[in-house]
């Protein structure tokens, strides 16, 4: 059993060194190489004065490039942390400001987003710059020290390793309420908890194809990886080219032979909207997972009319409490296209917990805040303990340490733990008590939407708060905002349906793929500080 996350990849090269590790454009690494290049990549750091705990950054789109990155830090005791390479420079800058690495490892097609955070030589002093293709990478304020040919001038014998389980193997940077990102430091006790847990629950093996299609400074690329190579099984990392393209996506799926796709709900609400799946597609498939959002019943009944013979499973979990806490696995196909579907029951190790105000639990059936406890808590953020103080709690009620989630949640009568939505989207409108995320799951059965969101601002008016719906109309649709009310007025109260409106070729997604909800809330609301009209009004929008 590993203790550390890199023992995986030293085993398997070991047992079976000639078996694939990584496919990725036609190339294939093997777990001897890979094992052979990371040793390599942990010698230049030990060398160049690296101890236990330094941070490493890595600016490296994903490949096997980033992957060696990520293992060979590992094996250097230090800690890893991922800069998406499509962040603007000032967002890097507060990552580096905060992080403090000793080395950022890059490739050539990040020279100029690190050349514009170079240029302030105050914050990058002492930061040194390695390249990890096989010439150097070169830009008006850096250059990079040794590149990917020369780490064969360093040995691949393997080291003893000073970390401990419980010590930290990455900074996961998520979006902070501030505007400044907040860094989630993970152990390797949390990863390889939930990666055991995984790859027995789902019988993931040495014969598996599964596949990377999160970026890998979401937490969600963590189990595609490891999961991958604590199994022995192939990794097959999905090409940024290809991941928003739904008929890429499926074509990829087909071509790579997957046995095991796991993704935020988007990009499967793409494969439905374009109707993309045939019937009893994807022969070699034994289970279809998604995390991070809520899926769509609709787009669920699609896919497993098509898919009958797949195991589809939702997965539940924040960052902070590594990949995920809880999973329900669909039992059979959604009779209506209303019907909830449970974030269902713990992972081996969690708890999760339906909670009032004072933290005491409430009854089934009640709405409460949703509380994680268990193995898989982060420490808390990276040099923040303001932050970690205010959302990492110890339960008056047994004394567990507990993360406070922001989202509401009850148990159902089946046990089972149903997710309701942020614990902000609860508003308050014209002294109604209003969760938006049911709002969203009506108009996510009306069959001439593709797909749609719902946010709330705040108004001068009478109600408070303004409801407002973004919208993408299904192909060769007449959608306006007056026929989706009369949809929606079937199914809700009036003081429900939305009262601002907005139609979208595409709604706007975040880096992560997710819908962006922060930016729908300045799109409204600086036409509502306009004094003019929103409804029915084609505005395309998309965001990395």
């Amino acid at each position: 059993m590993a203790q550390l996350i890199q023992d995986w990849i030293t085993q398997q090269a070991e047992s079976y060194p000639d078996h694939t590790a990584i496919v990725w454009k036609g190339e294939r690494v093997s777990y001897a190489e890979l094992d052979s290049i990371t040793n390599r990549l942990a010698e230049l750091l030990r060398e160049s004065g690296c101890h236990k705990g330094d941070r490493v950054a890595f600016c490296i789109p994903k490949s096997p490039a980033a992957i060696i990155c990520m293992i060979g830090i590992l094996k250097a005791d230090c800690v890893y942390v991922p800069i998406d390479s499509e962040s603007p420079a000032p967002r890097v800058v507060k990552v580096l400001e905060s992080c403090r690495p000793r080395w950022i490892l890059a490739v050539e097609s990040a020279t100029k987003l690190l050349d514009g955070v170079f240029a302030d030589s105050n914050l990058t002093s002492g930061i040194r710059v390695a390249s990890l293709d096989d010439t150097h990478i070169l830009g008006d304020n850096l250059r990079s020290e040794v590149c990917r040919t020369e780490l064969m001038n360093f040995s691949d014998e393997p080291q003893a390793y000073h970390n401990q389980s419980d010590d930290a193997a990455h900074i996961l940077f998520t979006s902070g309420s501030t505007g400044t990102p907040k860094g989630v430091v993970i152990t390797h006790a949390n990863v390889i908890s939930f990666v055991d847990w995984g790859v027995n629950f789902f019988g993931i093996d040495e014969s598996d194809r599964v596949s990377g299609h999160a970026p890998l400074h979401f937490d969600l690329s963590t189990f595609d990886i490891y999961g991958a190579f604590a199994a022995g099984a192939e990794l097959h990392p999905v090409p940024a080219e290809v991941n928003l393209l739904p008929n890429k996506v499926a074509g990829f799926i087909r071509e790579h032979c997957l046995t095991q796709w796991f993704s935020v709900p988007s990009i499967l609400n793409y494969l439905s909207k374009f109707d993309v799946v045939e019937f009893n597609d994807f022969p070699s498939l034994k289970r279809l997972m998604w995390c991070g959002e809520v899926l769509p019943t609709p787009t669920l009944v699609y896919l497993m009319k098509r898919l009958p013979s797949i195991p589809f499973t939702n997965l539940y979990g924040p960052t902070e409490a590594t990949i995920a806490s809880s999973y329900y696995t669909v039992k059979s196909c959604p009779e209506s296209e209303t019907e909830s579907i449970p974030i269902g029951s713990v992972c081996d190790g969690e708890s999760l917990l339906v909670l009032d105000e004072k933290l005491n639990p409430v009854e089934a059936g009640v709405t409460g805040d949703l509380y994680i406890g268990g193995i898989g808590l982060s420490p808390g953020y990276w040099l923040d303990d303001e932050k970690t103080d205010s959302v990492f709690l110890t339960n008056p009620n047994g004394g567990e340490r507990i993360y406070k989630t922001g989202d509401l949640a009850y148990v159902g009568e089946d046990d089972l733990v149903y997710f309701l939505g942020r614990a902000d989207t609860q508003i308050k409108s014209r002294g109604y008590r209003i969760e938006l995320g049911e709002i969203e799951t009506a108009l996510s059965a009306i069959e001439f939407l593709d797909e749609s969101a719902v946010v709330a601002i705040d108004t001068d008016g009478f109600e408070n708060k303004a409801i407002c719906c973004a919208f993408v109309p299904a192909t060769d649709s007449e959608v306006s905002p007056a026929r989706i009310r009369t949809e929606l007025l079937k199914v809700v109260p009036k003081y429900m349906v939305p009262t601002l409106w907005k139609d979208f070729e595409q709604l706007p997604k975040n880096a992560n793929g997710k819908i962006h909800r922060p930016r729908l809330r300045d799109l409204f609301t600086e036409r509502l500080n306009e004094r003019q009209p929103v409804s029915n009004e084609s505005a395309a929008a998309s965001e990395s």
